[in-house]
């Protein structure tokens, strides 16, 4: 990219009557330089199979090559036309719940050859119709790809050859490897393959997880070809990639690898959708920026993000502006909002975009305006820019579906939707985030795993793994790394099959500790009585007296390591809860419970003094957030947030810089006023720290 961009989706098949042309007035006002089209619209743009009537997106792209605004093409593939559902009701997708009927988006079997068949006409009309249109910048394959749960004949039948060919078609080996002689679960021909969405047995359930997620990667890839034939080589292309949704962006998406899908793209493109106003933390911003960005190690664009949205979501005055740079600082590289106009029909009518529904100037909009303005001007210098973090998680699909069938919370028996590991996973994130230790998102066994590339490896609930990504851990170690595990990591093998060694198995040695017992830390669980947690304490960690654990506790024993937390309990008070082992060159910490926030923050403090990792950065936190981008010319961009509606006094910790926008100019150590809901951003030459 050689310009930053700044823009929304836009649908003007939806709009109730022609604005065409005052729409692109005011996207120019407010200095916005792209729009995606099309994702959504396959019904208008083929409304009977083989008839096609593309004038609406021609229209739309050549009034926006007039006015001098990009467009990103979506493929239409998410939402299918009705003469297709009715015709082939076979494209339609079977899930746990049996077929689902017509109505909704997604809910396709993604491997049907018939949606394929229909799938590649239209996208190759559509990429060969814009490809050569000067303003089209790049394409969008798909929506927000997830494999739906599908579970068809066809998808159980590939799944069922994927297994003969993991397991060189023997048997014997399968049943082994997924303990299916359990409850008389054995496969002992092929032909009596079961379903698999009614198996109680978690590592053939994991393995089909695992192949669904491959299945995405299939169908995005395979769409991907289809458009790099056609592209020219300045344009790129691209996904939608969304997170696990607790009514906004959360955590790792179960239902895709986006590290494994993101290989295919030229550029790595997210949806981010956040709590605000008084919730307004920057928390998901920044997690949804470390995953985009560490997919490719590389800048990314932010697709969707919000404007107005729902009513618990219009920003505060400032909020907008905030939320843009923190994009920004994150390594966005484009902020795309969802979406333009509000919708006036459908199931979305009111989650609003930059205008409202009388497409009338808003505080919204004229927010988005004071933005893009800025950009106009200074938004080149966030082009080109690198994250060099020297903390990073660790993170795994595998480790994810496997707490899905044995999860912590409650008993292995109440399994709900939500993804337990990422509770864990934001846990240790949001603590560090907090403390302006900014990181990476790296999938185990990624081969930038190494102590020359990171000084602290982050690593929650690996609870499923091979042994040889665990080796690679312990050595990490070994050359002289610093690595945090949290509980129930390292205890089974890839295929869900708990190892036979005392835990935690393969890391012990590295994390110098052991245990054999864990329990339920509520010590009224179960019985009709208020909830009584078990506690910790440390004479080691600070503001550590007496803090809650819960959900699970592992009963630690140090071998080569030492305690830095011990339980609270008449009988579990023998046992650490947290510990420490030097182990080669490095360090490594094991927590074995599910800490509170303010233990997590004690245990960072302590972990980034004792290996010199404490910077002056860390002297300010939440409220307050610092994030670095190194630039071209040996220069830095400081950027100073403050999410709070107090003024907060700030110090600036870089050497001596200018703010981009009001060039005012600050010498290391001044301090300086942060405005509610605001951001700084300083120019810096860069010198060593002290």
């Amino acid at each position: 990219m050689n310009k930053f961009l700044y823009g929304a989706a836009y649908y003007y098949e939806y709009l109730p009557y022609e604005r065409l042309d005052e729409d692109i007035k005011m996207m120019k006002a407010a200095n916005l330089n792209v729009v995606r089209i099309g994702e959504s619209t396959w019904s208008t743009y083929e409304p009977q199979a083989g008839q096609f009537d593309f004038s609406k997106l021609d229209k739309v792209v050549d009034a926006m090559n007039d006015a001098g605004i990009n467009v990103i093409i979506g493929t239409p593939t998410y939402a299918i036309p009705t003469w297709m559902a009715k015709a082939y009701p076979d494209v339609m997708l079977t899930d746990k719940s049996g077929q689902r009927s017509y109505g909704s988006r997604q809910i396709v079997d993604i491997t049907s050859p018939t949606l394929r068949y229909f799938a590649n006409r239209i996208i190759r009309k559509m990429v060969a119709r814009t490809v050569n249109k000067p303003n089209v910048i790049g394409f969008q394959v798909d929506n927000e790809t997830k494999h739906f749960d599908t579970s068809s004949p066809n998808v159980y039948l590939a799944f069922q050859k994927h297994l003969k060919k993991k397991f060189n078609g023997d048997l014997e080996q399968l049943n082994h490897a997924y303990g299916l002689d359990y409850w008389s679960n054995r496969i002992n021909a092929w032909e009596d393959f079961p379903p698999i969405n009614s198996t109680i047995n978690g590592s053939l359930g994991t393995a089909f997880e695992a192949f669904k997620r491959s299945l995405v990667e299939d169908y995005l890839s395979w769409q991907v070809d289809i458009v790099n034939e056609y592209k020219r080589a300045d344009q790129f292309v691209t996904n939608n990639f969304d997170m696990e949704w607790r009514k906004y962006s959360y955590g790792l998406n179960a239902d895709a690898n986006h590290f494994e899908i993101s290989k295919h793209f030229d550029v790595t493109a997210v949806d981010v959708y956040h709590p605000t106003q008084d919730n307004l933390t920057g928390n998901e911003i920044a997690f949804c920026g470390d995953m985009a960005r560490s997919t490719k190690d590389d800048n990314y664009i932010v697709m969707e993000t919000e404007a107005q949205a729902f009513r618990h979501w219009v920003p505060y005055p400032g909020q907008l502006k905030l939320q843009a740079y923190s994009h920004i600082a994150s390594g966005a590289n484009m902020i795309g909002y969802w979406h333009w106009s509000s919708t006036h029909n459908g199931y979305e009518t009111y989650w609003k975009g930059l205008l409202g529904h009388d497409f009338k100037p808003n505080p919204i909009y004229n927010e988005a305006k004071e933005v893009g303005k800025e950009l106009a001007t200074i938004g080149d210098k966030f082009l080109h820019t690198k994250k060099h973090n020297r903390v990073a998680f660790v993170v795994s699909n595998q480790a994810l579906s496997a707490t899905d069938w044995f999860p912590y919370k409650n008993t292995i028996f109440d399994k709900t939707a939500t993804h337990q590991y990422n509770d864990i996973l934001r846990s240790y994130y949001d603590p560090l985030y907090k403390m302006n230790v900014e990181a990476d998102m790296l999938q185990v066994g990624d081969e930038r795993i190494n102590h020359e590339n990171y000084d602290l490896l982050i690593v929650p609930s690996l609870y499923s793994a091979t042994t040889e990504q665990l080796e690679q851990l312990n050595q990490f170690v070994k050359n002289g790394g610093n690595i945090l595990y949290s509980f129930r990591s390292g205890y089974a093998d890839q295929d869900v099959k708990v190892r036979t060694d005392v835990q935690p198995a393969v890391i012990s040695q590295a994390v110098g500790t052991e245990y054999e017992l864990f329990v339920e830390p509520d010590r009224n669980y179960g019985v009709d009585k208020p909830a009584d947690n078990m506690t910790v304490s440390s004479e080691i960690l600070d503001d550590v007296t007496t803090r809650p654990v819960k959900y699970w506790a592992e009963l630690l024993t140090p071998t080569t390591g030492k305690a830095l937390a011990t339980y609270n309990h008449p009988y579990w008070g023998q046992y650490a809860a947290i510990t420490e082992n030097k182990f080669g060159q490095g360090h490594a910490y094991y927590v074995g419970t599910f800490l509170d926030e303010t233990t997590i923050a004690s245990l960072y403090r302590y972990i980034l003094k004792q290996n010199n990792l404490w910077t002056v950065r860390q002297e300010q936190t939440f409220p307050i957030i610092n994030k670095v981008l190194a630039a071209a010319e040996d220069t830095q961009l400081d950027f100073y947030f403050n999410y709070s509606q107090e003024s907060q006094k700030v110090t600036f910790n870089a050497n001596a810089g200018h703010e981009l926008r009001d060039h005012s100019t600050l010498a290391k150590g001044q301090q300086f006023e942060l405005a509610p809901w605001s951001v700084k951003i300083f120019e810096v030459k860069n010198e060593e720290e002290g």
